[in-house]
């Protein structure tokens, strides 16, 4: 059995953690964000009652899915919408391709879409010798240094603003000290000039809409709604789980998905988009295809254990929240989702073998939860995939023995006070203790006596 994964993750988590200057980053740009999101959640009278209406609607969804994915696709044909459906990425990849194709393009521009990144959309591209330009800033920042996204929401996040302005120098000529404010300015002209060029447009949607047959776009640039409205074909890649009863519910889910992801009343550009151009519009693309994704989530909705995780509106709260996932960064998952949300949710989009070790990766802490709008229970799905890890037996032997050992020791109080401190420590070295904590942390040696003798001690004395 291998663990090339796992042991690829517990190495690059050590390297990470100890990078000092990594660290600082994130700790800067996350304290930014707690700030923006804590005033965010202030102007809520009762955000309580407005997360409980969330993931009560979630839920409702969640066990009518089918239903509503069938109303979607009939009211989006009826819109002038082609709807296709990919089990796969594989299968999305070459829907994508085909349309390209049909359009003769030889470049499109695509809107951030956590979508196209898990089915890898952008090499495929380069393969067949089409160009993908990124046209959100983080993603087009990571796009130019030869990256991933390393955060669901804030793709950069990794990255001050000296490291934007060497690469930006590197890569374009700007000036070395260039400030946010003139980088933006030039890749906003820059782009300009792709909007108008490009035939086709590549966008995600925040949320499907069933009742209407429509989708709903959330961004802070103008991004999205350019690459939408300016290509002759605009092509939606949405995960099945994206959808909504109705319009209606954007009132309650769009201020709660901004709240939680950046701290604002509401989204900067929120667009609403019911199909291609009719004959009486003068704006908009002549064609719209809106391609619904599966690609491992009929996984999740079959298992009751985990099919809640489903309800996700990746506003990205539970990775800025999760002490491990700011100590050991986005990369150092290997997933498109990463944190707590990636953590649960990428064994069952791929494959248990080779991500369960992803459900090791945290404190159970239960901050993850506690900030989640929609109300999943990310503790208790990461205990979930745990033991089905373990029934599977996809974890060590080694493990087994250990735990094992370590539940025997833990009932019996005489083995727990057998030896003395000397001979623990003695024991603990020669078992190779330091394998566990790393090189990098001191493992506390033991007291000569242990604590229920001093207890006894102590009341004997007394």
């Amino acid at each position: 059995m291998s663990y090339s994964e796992e042991k690829r993750f517990l190495k690059e988590a050590e390297r990470v953690s100890f990078d000092y200057k990594h660290r600082a980053t994130i700790r800067f740009n996350i304290s930014k964000y707690n700030g923006a999101v804590e005033r965010g959640h202030a102007r809520y009278q009762n955000l309580e009652l407005a997360r409980e209406k969330a993931a009560l609607l979630k839920r409702k969804i969640l066990k009518n899915l089918p239903e509503y994915l069938e109303t979607f696709e009939k009211n989006a044909t009826a819109n002038g919408c082609e709807v296709e459906w990919a089990l796969d990425g594989e299968e999305a990849i070459h829907i994508i391709g085909r349309i390209i194709k049909e359009t003769g393009a030889d470049m499109l521009v695509k809107s951030k879409s956590m979508t196209t990144e898990e089915v890898g959309i952008n090499s495929y591209l380069e393969n067949i010798g089409v160009q993908s330009i990124e046209t959100d800033l983080g993603e087009f920042i990571v796009q130019e240094a030869g990256e991933k996204p390393y955060h669901i929401v804030t793709p950069a996040m990794h990255k001050s603003k000296k490291d934007i302005a060497a690469l930006f120098n590197k890569k374009f000529g700007t000036p070395e000290n260039a400030s946010p404010e003139e980088l933006t300015r030039y890749v906003r002209e820059k782009l300009r000039e792709s909007f108008k060029k490009a035939k086709v447009g590549l966008t995600g949607a925040n949320f499907l809409l069933a009742k209407e047959g429509a989708i709903a776009l959330t961004e802070n640039e103008g991004n999205g709604m350019l690459s939408s409205s300016l290509p002759k074909v605009h092509i939606v890649l949405a995960g099945i789980e994206k959808i909504l009863p109705t319009y209606h519910d954007l009132d309650l889910m769009w201020p709660l998905l901004a709240a939680h992801g950046t701290g604002q009343k509401v989204t900067v550009y929120n667009s609403v988009i019911f199909g291609p151009r009719k004959s009486n519009e003068e704006d908009g693309p002549e064609r719209m295809v809106v391609i619904l994704l599966d690609n491992g989530r009929s996984n999740l909705y079959n298992d009751a254990d985990h099919s809640e995780a489903l309800a996700c509106i990746r506003c990205g709260a539970c990775l800025n929240a999760c002490p491990i996932y700011r100590n050991v960064g986005g990369y150092t998952y290997n997933s498109v989702y990463s944190g707590p949300i990636g953590s649960v949710i990428t064994p069952h989009l791929k494959r248990l073998k080779e991500y369960q070790h992803l459900s090791f990766a945290s404190s159970l802490c239960g901050k993850c939860a506690e900030v989640c709008p929609v109300k999943i229970p990310l503790p208790d799905l990461l205990l979930k995939n745990r033991k089905k890890a373990v029934d599977k037996g996809l974890r060590p032997v080694s493990e087994k023995l250990i735990m094992k050992g370590v539940e025997r020791g833990l009932k019996s109080r005489h083995l727990m006070d057998a030896g003395g401190g000397k001979i623990k420590n003695i024991f603990s070295n020669l078992a190779g203790i330091e394998t566990l904590v790393g090189k990098r942390r001191l493992f506390p040696e033991f007291t000569s006596t242990s604590f229920s003798k001093q207890w006894k001690n102590k009341r004997s004395n007394s």
